[in-house]
Order: C-alpha cells, then structure tokens, then sequence
C-alpha cells in the first residue's frame, strides 16, 4: 500500500474508532508492517499539527487515537454543551500519583505511603476511568491491584508510562508474580459498572 493510501486509510479507521486503536490491529488490517504504520502516523500527526488542523492523532502507548486539537476546545465545548469534567482533588492526585509510579499498587501500598485512607479516592479514580483493576494480589486477603488507564496517558497527554517524570521512588513494591489477572468477565462487570 502506498504512503498516501496508507495514510487516508489511518484517518478513516481512526476517525470511524472513536477510541485507542493498536498499532498490531491496524497493521493486520490494512496489512503492512507496525513500523509502517508508526511511520505513517507520524507523518500525519506531524501534518496535522504543521496545518493546525481541527483535529490530531495522538499516540497513546502502542495505540493512536483521533481527537479534536486542543486549540478548538471552546468552541467543541461550546456546541456540544460538555461540562469539563470535574478537577481532580489533591487527594485523588495523590492516590493517582501512587497509583501511576508503583503500579500494581493496592489500596494498603497508596495508604502507606500517603499515610491516610484513600478507599474514597481510588474509587473516585475508578469512577472518573483514570485507574482500574489489574487484578488480585496472591497473598492472604488478595488485595485487589490498580493500575493507570489509556485515559489517564490521554487526560496527562503522555503516550506512555514513560514519559512520567522521574521521581525519587519509595523502595516499597508489588511482586507482578503474585498477581493474578482479572477474567475477562469481572474485567467486563467492572467496565460496566458506573
């Protein structure tokens, strides 16, 4: 497929997604290479920024994503009448902070280190799609674990864990052995709850 081809492709398949789309899926389906296909983002992303377009890609880990540009917030805003979502509070940032830094983390791990109760906080981040459960800790009690969502790399612009700022971490982790990862039921229950 050529260049320009591959291109209107991603802008069709991204603009029909409305949601993260993995590079390895958009490489199986318009059937080319994954490098392909981040060189081919790029170049767009690129374009559409030079252009200042109404609307980016934005790359969120191994995933690219259509979006409007942050330039038209207002007035996107304005027609669709979207409220801004709610500011986080410094509790939650806090929890969220923890949660981003030494994930999977429990709930006892984000109390340890912030020394306060965070159950309202971490269900709050749940609420608000910036953390969710990664699953249960195999120990006496398993402790469920959190970790970050894409929303949480979209609503921080990162386009991955990496580009996190470097902090002066706690000596305090959880042991991915131990964790046993949420069936694809529970994980379903748990995206559909409110």
């Amino acid at each position: 497929m050529e260049q320009s081809d591959l291109q209107r492709a991603l802008m069709a398949v991204l603009f029909a997604a409305g949601e993260p789309v993995g590079a390895e899926r958009l490489a199986q389906t318009l059937e080319t290479d994954e490098n392909e296909i981040h060189d081919a983002c790029r170049k767009l992303m690129d374009e559409l920024s030079y252009t200042r377009s109404g609307i980016r890609i934005v790359r969120l880990e191994n995933a690219y994503q259509m979006c409007s540009s942050p330039e038209m917030a207002e007035y996107v805003t304005k027609t669709l009448e979207t409220r801004k979502p709610p500011r986080l509070s410094p509790s939650q940032l806090e929890t969220l902070t923890v949660v981003a830094y030494y994930q999977p983390a429990t709930k006892a791990l984000v109390e340890q280190i912030r020394g306060v109760d965070s159950a309202y906080s971490i269900g709050a981040l749940q609420t608000k799609k910036l953390i969710r459960e990664a699953g249960r800790l195999n120990v006496p009690g398993r402790p469920i674990v959190y970790e970050t969502t894409p929303d949480f790399l979209r609503v921080f612009g990162l386009e991955s864990l990496a580009d996190l700022p470097e902090i002066e971490k706690v000596d305090i982790h959880v042991d991915p052995s131990q964790i046993e990862p949420v069936s694809q039921p529970e994980a379903q229950t748990q995206e559909a709850q409110p």
